[in-house]
């Protein structure tokens, strides 16, 4: 299956807040399916083609199939005629499912890759990402905003660029074809335009503060039901539930003041747009009774205004939902340009495995957690175990011991002092090799959605079932996973419940 690469944006050329450009974060996700866009393209180019071809047709069966003195001729004509309308509905329903299927496919596999990355890139953050980043927040982005890049990739922009070919090409044939008048009608589009534009960036920033009050709601959901035999303890499912009321109704409330915003400018592109397209065709009707132009050709016009109307009317919508996918595309883009102030070394140094088991050296620590800078969790704390050394840490609560550990495995970086282990600084070693020959028991054992086995087997996946036995008899674990329904294989709930 296709990934796509993680992009890395740069901050001097980054569009403004809420703009369509932000959409250009998605560019990379796009590029490995070149081909396929190519292909949706030529697709959407031809199903435009067909629907501007239909006015052509029925010009022609007006002007040449109705208007035949004999009956005969006129039947055999009006067939031909219908035969070649048929012709491009049929054209026009092949190319539009096409389209459909190759814009659809897009959407799907764009998503899953966002998805994947953005997913990848949070794993790889530092404790201190998630101190100031609520988890609901992070799920919401994963789920609200990737679903809104969905409808935009999937659907609204094959569906703008459509309506934009047909606009311009319907646009085209009614200036080629009445000039003077839609030259007029077309001075008057650009003046629609402009406020249209000052609407918009009002529904920009409707758009963002929306979702940001539904990622407050996301938060809120996630922190309490993590956290939900502590909340009916204390009989707060009331309390919470109130919490959770009034975030939503302040997401209702934005949200509705976006909607209001977006149902102005989608009001007065239609009126004003058919308000000058109107005026273009009582020009056309006054041509017919003055016999410059025929019967067919008003019928032409007709139809033309018609699709530029309706084109007009799908881009102002389209442009509404472009505007909320570039908002969720910033806070997608800002959750991978996240960088972690905890990584590898470019060149690490080799991991020593000494039989008689490893030397840890601390040395004059001093640490601040990022959401606690004016208080020291350790100040000149030094710690010296040797191989084989048993040493435990014992304290109240807020001493400093679970920070020790975190300093160990390199979650966080302290401010002065230094971390040897077996003789190498702990900074010159790879994440991967430092936690990989750290063994850690947490004081709130996690249970993963899975089974027993898998669970046992989560800190060395490669581990034989045996090994897995083995382990759990040496925690005392066996007995009682024996005596579960289906043993070692028994499916553990969220959380072991």
């Amino acid at each position: 299956m296709a990934t796509a690469s993680l992009p890395l944006s740069s901050s001097s050329a980054a569009p403004a807040k809420g703009s369509p450009r932000s959409l250009s974060g998605l560019l990379p996700f796009l590029r490995p399916y070149r081909g396929r866009i190519a292909l949706a393209g030529v697709f959407l180019v031809m199903a435009a083609l067909a629907t501007l071809v239909f006015p052509l047709a029925l010009r022609s069966l007006i002007d040449g199939g109705l208007s035949n003195a004999d009956k005969g001729q006129q039947l055999l004509a009006l067939r031909e005629h219908f035969a070649e309308l048929f012709a491009v509905a049929a054209a026009l329903g092949v190319f539009s499912a096409a389209r459909f299927y190759m814009v659809s496919w897009l959407g799907e596999r764009v998503t899953a890759d966002l998805r994947n990355a953005v997913y990848s890139h949070v794993l790889q953050q530092s404790p201190e990402f998630f101190e100031t980043t609520q988890t609901g927040e992070v799920l919401s982005r994963l789920t609200t905003d990737t679903t809104l890049v969905q409808s935009v990739v999937g659907s609204q922009l094959s569906l703008g660029l459509r309506n934009l070919v047909m606009g311009v090409g319907a646009l085209g044939m009614l200036v080629w074809t009445n000039p003077y008048v839609m030259t007029q009608v077309l001075g008057v589009l650009v003046i629609v335009v402009l406020p249209s534009a000052w609407f918009g960036r009002r529904v920009r920033r409707l758009s963002r503060a929306s979702q940001d009050r539904v990622a407050d709601s996301s938060a809120i959901a996630a922190e309490v039901l993590n956290a939900i035999p502590v909340v009916q303890s204390y009989t707060a499912e009331g309390r919470e539930a109130k919490r959770f009321d009034d975030s939503t109704e302040s997401a209702f409330g934005t949200a509705l003041r976006r909607t209001k915003a977006r149902a102005f400018l989608i009001a007065f592109i239609i009126i004003a747009t058919s308000a000058a397209l109107l005026w273009g065709l009582y020009q056309g009707t006054q041509a017919v009774l003055a016999g410059t132009i025929t019967a067919g050709h008003l019928g032409q016009t007709v139809v033309y205004v018609i699709m530029l109307a309706g084109a007009v009317g799908v881009l102002g919508e389209v442009y509404g939902d472009l505007l909320r996918a570039a908002g969720a595309t910033e806070r997608l883009m800002e959750l991978l340009d996240a960088r972690s102030p905890v990584v590898s070394p470019s060149n690490p140094a080799p991991v020593h495995a000494p039989r008689a088991g490893s030397a840890i050296e601390m040395g004059a620590i001093t640490f601040h957690y990022p959401s606690r800078p004016q208080t020291a969790a350790l100040k000149d704390f030094s710690l010296a175990v040797a191989p084989g050394e048993t040493v435990a840490l014992v304290g109240p609560s807020g001493a400093g011991k679970t920070t020790v550990f975190q300093l160990l495995l390199r979650f966080y970086d302290p401010e002065r002092g230094t971390i040897v282990l077996d003789g190498v600084s702990t900074r010159e070693l790879s994440l991967q090799d430092l936690r990989a020959g750290i063994g850690i028991v947490p004081q709130d054992a996690v249970v993963f959605s899975t089974s027993a086995m898998e669970n046992i087997r989560y800190g060395k996946p490669g581990a034989s079932d045996a090994e897995v036995i083995a382990a759990a008899k040496a925690a005392f674990a066996h007995d009682f996973i024996l005596a579960l329904p289906e043993g070692y294989g028994s499916f553990l709930g969220e959380r072991g419940v």
